[in-house]
């Protein structure tokens, strides 16, 4: 084979550019990464929800923390506050440096503007609330809480560790302050304080419940007691006033804070399930698409007849009914055109064969030289009329894909000795051009054998009518596909132009010359060879001649014609 003959990878390359009529080879829509990238959207959002869930349960129990601290604080700070409020003012700072050492606790009072709170601390501390804050540059931690019944008198504890004897020592404080009011008085004091506070505290006589015969002792004996629960990880402090009558503040059980990877592995297991859901709802609704899209394609192709198979309750219903309405309405118009086409173009047939009869006639009346240019230059017009009829015709028969009016007869054929035909027919009639055939020896394709020849006799007819000098039919092939490219060292096809092109009617230039005998001229001779490629299942596309420089048509089918059920 010559040397200057286009390799097979650089023909295979051009075949499969955008400069074609068809389509590219369908993909699916997962295929084209759509749907990969949704899936990855998901991915990375459930990723983001379970880092934002992990920080926001660290958050949560962060705040849990705080307010169990705030609560387990209410109970002495209401305490303290209630025994304060009691003192009179001039023997408070007194009271608070003898109960220091007693207690373990530094005790202060002091105001807001002194302490520097905030809105929403001091709003906090009006309603009695306790605040807790971590001691600022001192080990520890400091409550602050409002005097009972005193506008900005606030008690300040400052706990710089939690020692067993600091709630024994406590609950005996409690003890004594309710002892000092009288035995009537007494369970309304409780009630009060108990109210002000969120531990649990209760008042009994008689035997406390849950403890030993020594512990009893102890509580007869005056003691604070401490009853561990093992069961429930709580204690309890019992004391016992005078007559038979005790109280109890508890049971207090530690703060437990949600373990991370607890957390994490619910967090988990969620979003898994949560993710495995909304991978089959959108793998259904992907499956939807990708058969909507293929039935796109389809009428795309040319397939007027594809429509979407449309079931009840299921997903992108209306979407399919509409564009199945889309379709028929389409088709209905495609079809009145072509029916319209067809109509004119027939009836056409019976003038202009009156008018050629009548012409005869007067030429065989005529003996005069001018009336005989005259009538064969009229004679000329009418045959051209009559080729043009003869093209909308065969273009409305390869265009009707929806009523079936095309019945290829696909057999072996030899591509060498059809691309030789047509170059011997079309000689004669361009003697100023020289046309060869290169290649294709021995070259077989299984085609519709007229389709094939009418597709090659257009696209050289369509060489020679803008070539200068010299037209060149080039055929080769692979183990899947044959190429029958045609090449002309004329003005070529400017790439904006070469879609377009295929349209029928359609003509680069309307000044052209239509004066060389053949198809040229009408814009429909590269609309037919699209509709037979399409028919084969081929494919046509238009590039620059690599050695003559003008236009090159890339004519590429495959070896083995099937027919392709479109799927809906």
């Amino acid at each position: 084979m010559p040397s200057r003959f286009p390799s097979l990878t650089s023909w295979h390359t051009r075949s499969n550019g955008a400069d074609g009529l068809s389509p590219p080879p369908h993909r699916p829509l997962s295929a084209h990464g759509g749907f990969r990238r949704l899936y990855l959207t998901l991915f990375f959002s459930l990723l983001a929800i379970f880092w934002t869930g992990l920080v926001a349960s660290w958050l949560i129990d962060d705040w849990r923390e705080d307010h169990y601290r705030q609560r387990l604080a209410s109970g002495p700070m209401a305490l303290l506050t209630s025994l304060v409020a009691s003192q009179p003012e001039g023997s408070r700072d007194a009271w608070l440096s003898a109960y220091e050492d007693e207690l373990g606790i530094r005790l202060a009072l002091s105001d807001s503007e002194t302490l520097m709170l905030g809105f929403m601390d001091r709003r906090r501390l009006s309603r009695g609330d306790v605040l807790a804050r971590q001691a600022q540059g001192e080990i520890g931690w400091q409550l602050y809480q409002r005097l009972p019944g005193e506008d900005d008198s606030i008690l300040v504890a400052h706990f710089t560790g939690l020692s067993e004897q600091q709630p024994l020592q406590l609950v005996s404080l409690l003890r004594q302050w309710l002892e000092l009011s009288p035995d009537e008085e007494r369970e309304t004091r409780f009630q009060e304080l108990r109210s002000r506070i969120s531990l649990p505290m209760g008042m009994g006589s008689g035997t406390p419940p849950g403890l030993s015969n020594s512990q009893l002792t102890q509580l007869n004996a005056g003691h604070v007691v401490i009853n561990v629960v093992a069961e429930r990880s709580s204690l309890g402090f019992y004391a016992q006033f005078s007559g038979g009558r005790w109280i109890m503040v508890g049971p207090l059980s530690p703060f437990e804070s949600l373990p991370i990877l607890t957390i994490a592995m619910v967090m988990a297991l969620m979003l898994t399930m949560l993710g495995t859901a909304i991978y089959f709802i959108m793998r259904s609704v992907e499956k939807r698409l990708t058969r909507l899209e293929q039935t796109t394609a389809s009428f795309t192709a040319g397939d007027y007849n594809a429509r979407v198979t449309i079931q009840e309750g299921e997903y992108l219903t209306q979407l399919g009914l509409a564009f199945n309405t889309m379709a028929d309405q389409v088709q209905a118009v495609l079809s009145s055109q072509q029916d319209l086409m067809r109509a004119v173009s027939h009836e056409f047939r019976t003038p202009v064969a009156r008018v050629r009869f009548a012409l005869q006639m007067v030429d065989d009346m005529s003996e005069s030289p001018g009336i005989r240019r005259l009538l064969k230059g009229v004679d000329d017009d009418i045959e051209s009329i009559d080729r043009l009829i003869d093209e909308i015709l065969t273009y409305a028969r390869l265009d009707s894909a929806t009523d079936g009016l095309l019945p290829l007869e696909p057999v072996s054929l030899e591509v060498r000795e059809i691309a030789d035909r047509v170059v011997e027919t079309l000689t004669p009639l361009h003697p100023q051009l020289t046309l060869e055939v290169t290649g294709g020896q021995d070259l077989n394709v299984h085609a519709d054998a007229r389709y094939l020849q009418r597709a090659l006799q257009n696209l050289v007819s369509n060489a020679c009518t803008h070539a200068s000098s010299r037209v060149h039919v080039r055929l080769l092939g692979d183990e899947r596909l044959v190429y029958l490219s045609v090449e002309d060292d004329g003005a070529g096809v400017p790439p904006e132009d070469r879609e377009r092109i295929f349209k029928p009617f359609a003509r680069l230039d309307d000044s052209r010359t239509r004066h060389q005998p053949g198809i040229g001229g009408y814009g429909l001779g590269l609309a037919i060879v699209a509709r037979i490629v399409q028919w084969h299942h081929g494919r046509i596309t238009v590039d620059t001649a690599p050695e003559l420089g003008g236009a090159q048509f890339i004519l590429s089918l495959p070896r083995h014609y099937e027919v392709v059920e479109e799927y809906v």
